[in-house]
């Protein structure tokens, strides 16, 4: 299959409670998510303690994802505030879901 039909997923990390946030986009969450953990997953994260997942969408397809991706990253805060307390409303860590 090629990667453009393969799914994908957007989410979100915070390091705490309506903190900073990092929205982002990859084809494995489970992965992504530990590469953030680690340390590196993204500069952003590792510098600000992003180490909560807490929202996920899964997508169709990659393409579809990174163009949700990019729609949600111009969103305001608020707004992202809202998407993630709908499903997750005390932003618990959803990465004990995944493993």
């Amino acid at each position: 299959m090629d990667r453009e039909r393969r799914g994908g997923w957007v989410y979100m990390m915070a390091d705490r409670y309506r903190g900073a946030m990092y929205v982002g986009v990859t084809s494995d969450l489970a992965t992504r998510i530990t590469q953030h953990r680690i340390g590196t997953g993204s500069d952003f994260c590792a510098r600000y303690g992003l180490h909560t997942l807490v929202w996920a969408e899964p997508g169709a397809s990659i393409e579809d994802c990174i163009a949700h991706e990019k729609r949600v990253k111009r969103w305001r805060r608020e707004w992202k505030f809202e998407l993630i307390e709908r499903g997750n409303p005390r932003w618990v860590d959803l990465y004990d879901l995944l493993v």
